[in-house]
Order: structure tokens, then C-alpha cells, then sequence
């Protein structure tokens, strides 16, 4: 399953070259909420706002985040 995970305004990270932020969603492959919930922590710590399944994001929401969906794999977590 698809989960989008969400920054707030001072939320910044560099993870091998790929910027999460404010305007961008983090997409992350998971097993479940739970699993998503605790990938997450993992990769951003506690600096992201939300962690949604794809089904229950508002897909009108994308406006918001002018850099788009940007797929982050749990397993290259190698932050700058």
C-alpha cells in the first residue's frame, strides 16, 4: 500500500539528494498504517505532519504541494 506523508513549514530534510519539505508529499511503500507510521519515524523523525493512506488523501490536496509526490524507499535512508 501507498502512504503520503506530509511536512509542516520548518520540516526540511536532504535524504540522498532528494528534498522533502513543506511542498512536497513523501510516498512510502508499507504493509500497513502502523508499519507507515513507523517508517516514518525512521526516515523523518519527528519533523513530518501526517501520514495518510493513499485512499484516504484528498487527491483536490495536491494543489498545496507544488513539488508533487516524491516515492522515498525506507531502506536508502541517508539523510544529509
Amino acid at each position: 500500500m501507498e502512504f503520503y506523508v506530509t511536512f509542516g513549514q520548518d520540516h526540511y530534510h536532504n535524504i540522498n539528494g532528494k528534498i522533502f519539505d513543506k511542498d512536497c508529499i513523501a510516498v512510502i511503500e508499507s504493509e500497513n498504517c502502523n508499519k507507515a507510521l513507523n517508517d516514518s519515524f525512521q526516515i523523518f523523525k519527528n519533523k513530518f505532519c501526517m501520514c495518510n493512506s493513499k485512499e484516504k488523501f484528498n487527491n483536490e490536496n495536491l494543489k498545496y504541494y507544488p513539488r508533487g509526490l516524491i516515492p522515498c524507499k525506507v531502506n536508502i535512508i541517508k539523510e544529509k
